[in-house]
């Protein structure tokens, strides 16, 4: 065992000489992200988010949704530009696996920071007393050839250990088109059907996690599959 860590650490010495970590945002050398670019994310401030999509500044007129949103709520970190997205990508397409824990650590904050504000039927946003279990938006099985690994699931795994949460990975998903050049009702009807529980969930209160939410397709459709198998939210 103390030959295999020697082994390790002598590895990850030589991998950083040969290729030298440099921060998401700002491409310096020594971090993933820099006292700098953590310093200027653009996160959302939870009062002022709207209490069904968790769109930033939504509280009182929310532009995003219409009332139809379908999770009791959603819980947003931060916003999808500059630095987030830069995360969000090197993890994806660059195979960046350090960064599955910052994704996590941002969302721990931003579920923190909302369980002091109420949802649109009154309770907490997010408590994590209230909450059984942690479940993800699972990859096309496409996707996960192409990269060779579920990003989310390592989020998930991150996060459930950040929260001493149980995971559950129990949703199932078939293939659908790239979402990427799709609008709003394009999104919903690509996704429409083509999740499933491969588990019951009877009674369940359940943290369902995803990367980005653009229009909320994958959040709603990734819901109503955990709804159809007896989840209580």
């Amino acid at each position: 065992m103390r030959i295999a860590k020697l082994a390790h650490h002598a590895a990850d010495a030589l991998a950083e000489t040969l290729w030298p970590t440099r921060c998401v945002g700002c491409d310096q050398p020594g971090e993933l992200l820099c006292d700098e670019c953590r310093a200027s994310l653009p996160w959302v401030e939870q009062r002022l988010a709207c209490p069904s999509c968790g769109a930033p500044y939504g509280f009182l007129t929310c532009t995003e949704c219409d009332g139809t949103w379908v999770p009791r709520a959603t819980v947003a970190a931060l916003g999808f530009h500059g630095t987030p997205a830069q995360v969000v990508t090197c993890l994806k397409d660059s195979h960046e696996l350090r960064l599955a824990p910052v994704i996590a650590a941002a969302m721990a904050c931003a579920l923190e920071e909302a369980s002091a504000w109420p949802a649109r039927d009154g309770a907490a946003r997010f408590s994590p007393v209230s909450t059984d279990a942690i479940c993800f938006v699972p990859a096309t099985s496409a996707a996960y050839a192409r990269r060779g690994f579920d990003h989310m699931e390592l989020v998930a795994h991150a996060l459930s250990a950040e929260l001493g949460l149980p995971l559950a990975d129990v949703l199932a998903r078939a293939a659908a088109r790239d979402q990427r050049k799709l609008g709003r009702a394009e999104r919903a009807e690509n996704l429409s059907g083509t999740m499933r529980a491969v588990d019951d969930v009877t009674g369940a209160n359940l943290l369902l996690v995803d990367d980005v939410a653009t229009t909320g397709a994958s959040l709603a459709e990734g819901t109503r599959a955990l709804l159809a198998r007896g989840a209580s939210s």
